[in-house]
């Protein structure tokens, strides 16, 4: 699995959330696993997506930066930066 974590500064006057359309158009890219959305306490937030594999990754680049620009636009958010990762663990507790 992989895994592309975008980190944003959110204006003051935004959640830092995406719409929920967002979220669907995200989950609907081909080998799109997961994906969450995290705010910090110092005006920062993360996305982080999860990919079936590196081709999965790959192929979604050209979306995944379009979904981005859009959704920055509309959250009135900053883009800071974006990092692809391979996961070399994977464990939720139940």
């Amino acid at each position: 699995m992989f895994a592309r974590v975008s980190t944003y500064r959110p204006a003051p006057d935004s959640t830092g959330a995406p719409s929920e359309e967002t979220v669907r158009e995200v989950l609907g890219l081909q080998g799109c696993r997961g994906i969450y959305y995290l705010l910090g306490k110092e005006n920062k937030s993360v996305s982080l997506t999860l990919w079936e594999d590196e081709d999965a990754l790959a192929g979604s680049r050209q979306a995944a930066d379009r979904i981005r620009v859009e959704t920055s636009a509309e959250q009135h958010m900053e883009i800071l930066g974006v990092d692809e990762f391979e996961v070399l663990t994977q464990q939720l507790k139940e």
